[in-house]
């Protein structure tokens, strides 16, 4: 039998277990004594907490109506009283207090209402904001429509506009044609009847003169005259115009496809509060160091060093400003191993799977990939639509990629999440509509890393902000860096990493430093350790920081945790 409870019906504190109860909280639903109550409305988290004098409740008995029932029958799954207990029918039945009934039902309510708190209602949140994403993405997918067929018909009217250019210059060299030929013609028939009144004038003089030997030589030739000049009649071309019928001019000019709204009762799944694969048993909790400590140097060959990706707690993978990633070993700061990409072209961010594979982004001329190396042998694994370019890319813990993505244009920024080489969600607008990432374009790529409690965190170049949102893709804040900066310039942020503390660290490579920064945003401490133009950054698996230093080509190993 429960301690707090006993078989006189006597209710007992719920914090200490032992005082009697003389108070109730409704909030929280738990009974206490008079000492305990102090502590619970002292308390930060409970001081609001509504509380009244405890009074025990027993119903009344439905078979002996002056009767007050402070036993429950198991068996018979009713409150019973003194005098239905003293008659046969509940002779031999187990019995429980009221109190105890009572109990049992509110931690029942209470257990409920936690699951509807932690689990059910998040998990809507998660939904709604999901819905609220893909409209977002509705609009934006039917305004590129809209866009479309504005395009189309416009290259339309170009076209149109060109044919009946083309059409009226033949009309005009047809009509000059024939208006050369007529003009040629009248020229001709002019000169005639010039002729003819030359004659005429030069005959009329010398009938004037009477002078007989001239007469005698007179002679017109009117028959010369009589032969009249072919008449030219101009044959006039026809315009014939194609007949426009709405279904023909619908089929040529292009159709929509039909629509379709699919309802998939599996495409939701209750949250759960174990955050992450990892998440089975929580981390140990580290403390940051009063002073972070550089542990190691790797230097590089590189001219200009890009990024760094941690394969092992002994390894890292390196890319600069060629086509060959390489594989340092910490510990000896040698050379191991060395991979040019399949396409000759620079990888334009590097990443190391959960299962210990090197994925790299290409940035080519015409084709933009993402590709993996299994075995020193490179798959690709993503190819991006046309007239889109990767920025950076991480391995989630569920082994999915996530890739951020931008238009050539540079007026679009998306984040992309995939499974294999398909697409499962793209993360673009906030709740009102407006872009979550910079456009345009940066000097350094974007860089995104998931953290432990699963939130997308990318720093933005271009927005001078660390943007973080949730599994959902709904924003949860903007950092927008910490004053005063180690060397009081504004906020630079080009890399980004996180560890087992759910802590965020990014590079701010114009101060020199890395900000550390908590799951929520706020600000915790600089790690500077004579770090040179800071840029991509990792954790291992013992949260060891690796720093890339953009102007040595220096590799920085620093242990800032305890």
């Amino acid at each position: 039998m429960d301690p707090s409870t006993s078989a006189q019906g006597v209710s007992r504190c719920e914090m200490c277990v032992t005082a009697m109860v003389q108070v109730h909280c409704d909030t929280c639903l738990v009974n206490l004594c008079k000492t305990c109550v102090g502590e619970h409305i002292i308390s930060e988290e409970t001081k609001d907490h509504k509380v009244r004098k405890f009074t025990p409740f027993h119903p009344g008995c439905i078979s002996h109506i002056q009767e007050r029932c402070e036993m429950y029958c198991n068996q018979c799954d009713i409150p019973i009283c003194k005098t239905c207990i003293a008659f046969d029918q509940h002779i031999g039945h187990k019995s429980s207090t009221i109190l105890e009934i009572l109990d049992e039902k509110k931690n029942k309510i209470i257990q409920e209402q936690n699951e509807l708190k932690e689990t059910v209602f998040p998990t809507y949140q998660d939904i709604a904001s999901d819905v609220q994403n893909r409209m977002s993405q509705l609009e934006k997918e039917y305004e590129d429509i809209s866009k479309t067929i504005t395009e189309h018909g416009e290259d339309w009217h170009r076209n149109i506009d060109k044919l009946v250019k083309k059409l009226k210059a033949e009309v005009d060299e047809m009509k000059n044609t024939q208006l050369q030929t007529l003009q040629k013609h009248l020229d001709e028939i002019k000169q005639t009847f010039s002729n003819m009144e030359n004659d005429i004038e030069s005959v009329n003089i010398i009938v004037k003169s009477n002078d007989f030997s001239k007469l005698v030589g007179v002679q017109i030739d009117v028959d010369r005259y009589k032969k009249l000049p072919h008449k030219i009649v101009p044959s006039l071309p026809k315009f014939m115009p194609g007949k426009i019928q709405g279904e023909e001019l619908s089929k040529n000019f292009g159709a929509l496809s039909s629509m379709s709204l699919t309802f998939d009762k599996h495409g939701y799944s209750m949250k759960t509060t174990q955050k992450s694969p990892e998440a089975g048993s929580s981390p140990p909790v580290k403390q940051l160091l009063d002073e972070p400590e550089t542990v190691t140097t790797i230097d590089t060959d590189y001219i200009l060093l890009n990024d760094v990706a941690c394969q092992s707690d002994e390894e890292i993978w390196t890319s600069g400003d060629d086509s060959t990633m390489k594989l340092y070993s910490i510990i000896q700061g040698s050379l191991l191993k060395s991979i040019t990409t399949k396409s000759g072209n620079k990888p334009f961010d590097i990443e190391v799977t959960k299962s210990g594979d090197l994925i790299y982004t290409d940035y080519g001329q015409i084709d933009t990939t993402v590709n993996i190396v299994k075995k020193e042998k490179i798959e690709e694994v993503i190819r991006l639509q046309q007239n889109w370019k990767p920025d950076g890319v991480c391995s989630t813990s569920s082994g999915d990629i996530l890739l951020i993505q931008r238009s050539d244009d540079g007026n679009q920024t998306k984040v992309v999440r995939y499974s294999g080489s398909t697409e499962k969600q793209t993360i673009q607008f906030d709740d009102e509509g407006k872009p979550l990432y910079s456009l345009g374009f940066c000097i350094f790529p974007k860089c995104i890393t998931e953290n432990r409690n699963l939130d997308i965190c990318v720093s933005d170049q271009g927005a001078k902000a660390v943007v973080v949102v949730n599994q959902a893709g709904k924003l949860r804040f903007r950092y927008t860096g910490h004053t005063p900066a180690p060397k009081n310039q504004w906020f630079d942020p080009v890399g980004i990493t996180s560890d087992s503390q759910c802590h965020i660290l990014t590079a701010d490579m114009y101060n020199d430093c890395v900000h550390i920064i908590d799951q929520d945003g706020q600000f915790l401490r600089y790690i500077q350790c004579g770090l040179s133009q800071p840029k991509p950054l990792c954790t291992d698996t013992n949260d060891n920081l690796f720093v890339v230093q953009y102007s040595t080509t220096q590799v920085k190993k620093i242990k800032y945790l305890q």
